[in-house]
């Protein structure tokens, strides 16, 4: 510090470290010696540990029963020589409809799903997964966030005077999967299916409500709003049938928010209804028709579509890539484990020999 006459004086603060034990570096530290002795049981542990563990994965994967169908270029029933995509190409708005056969090979035991499918549709885009507004599909309908934009205000269909919210905006809601899928059997008899059951519950108790004292009146509610510009229905018409279901809280919208984070990925349409009279046990083997209501246009982005019927297992859906992973690696291990004790017996050297080592010992 300066003194009054100018003249600088050493500071009287030692920057000199406290005498502890952590701050001085004298803490106690234990090092591994990596040793012949303790390496090469534990490449054999590991790898006779995991090639059961992948044969068990990869048996329940397969033991999960499987049908896919691509449906992409599937042709129109009213002019069988365009496909639907074709006509959505020509005119957005155009209603198409698909015919498709389903031949099921062998009974899905248990719990039935049914999926769609999307491929190189980046939902994971930044921009994209930040397009939404969290406060409004929590029921808060007051000003729209600017996530949403350029998804967030529409002119009035009846009066393109007036530019309204959208309700729900952002880029998400406004590209969600519209295509009806019903499976029907050869009879024309309906497969019973739920669409309820299939969203989280975590994010239909904590994400989603429809705005407070709405009494199960959402055109009212939501009448002063637009619906996204993609969208075929209204906010109040997702699902008429069910009030639980309908409006903000519609599980189908549930799901395509929770956005995916690879290029192909399959989200959960519907679920057999086991409690239907002959679906006790699941759906049985045979001929079915698919009707599909194709709405979603996939062309745009060099993309593909499909429906997948699947029952599960303890592990979820059907994945062989775990089991095969661990297979692999279980293979990978072992064989470097019998590489390595080849060499330690045939060039290894004793610990006495590695501790008595003097200047006249030899390199090799």
């Amino acid at each position: 510090m300066p003194d009054h006459s100018g003249n600088s004086q050493p500071s009287s603060v030692s920057r000199k470290p406290s005498n502890s034990a952590f701050k001085q570096q004298r803490l106690p530290a234990w090092q591994p010696i990596l040793t012949a002795g303790t390496v090469l049981p534990t490449f054999f542990i590991i790898g006779v540990a995991f090639i059961p563990i992948g044969i068990g994965l990869l048996h329940f994967s397969n033991n999960v029963k499987e049908f896919v169908y691509d449906y992409t270029d599937c042709k129109s029933v009213e002019n069988s020589n365009l496909s639907c995509a074709a006509i959505l190409e020509m005119n957005i708005t155009k209603n198409c409809s698909c015919v498709l056969p389903v031949n099921l090979t062998e009974t899905f035991d248990g719990d039935v799903y049914i999926y769609y499918g999307l491929s190189n549709f980046y939902q994971n885009h930044r921009r994209y997964v930040k397009s939404r507004d969290d406060h409004q599909l929590l029921g808060t309908l007051g000003p729209v966030s600017n996530e949403c934009d350029p998804f967030a205000r529409y002119p009035d269909p009846n009066d393109p005077s007036i530019i309204k919210q959208v309700v729900p905006c952002g880029a998400i809601a406004n590209s969600i999967f519209n295509d009806t899928l019903t499976l029907m059997r050869e009879d024309g008899q309906l497969v019973p299916v739920l669409n309820t059951g299939i969203a989280w519950p975590s994010d239909k108790q904590m994400k989603f409500r429809n705005p407070p004292n709405s009494n199960n009146n959402l055109s009212e509610v939501y009448k002063g709003y637009v619906k996204p510009q993609n969208w075929r229905k209204n906010i109040w018409e997702l699902d008429l049938t069910n009030p639980e279901n309908n409006g903000l809280q519609n599980e189908d919208l549930i799901v395509w928010m929770r956005t995916a984070a690879l290029p192909t990925f399959r989200k959960l349409y519907r679920r057999l209804n086991l409690t239907a009279e002959g679906y006790s046990s699941g759906l049985k083997a045979g001929n079915y028709i698919l009707n599909v209501t194709y709405n979603y246009p996939v062309k745009s982005f060099a993309g593909s579509k499909r429906i997948i019927i699947s029952t599960t297992s303890l592990l979820g859906s059907k994945n062989p890539f775990l089991g095969i992973g661990y297979i692999v690696v279980g293979c990978i291990v072992l064989l470097l484990g019998i590489v390595f004790l080849i060499i330690h017996i045939k060039y290894g050297k004793s610990n006495s020999e590695m501790t008595n080592v003097t200047p006249r010992s030899p390199y090799q």
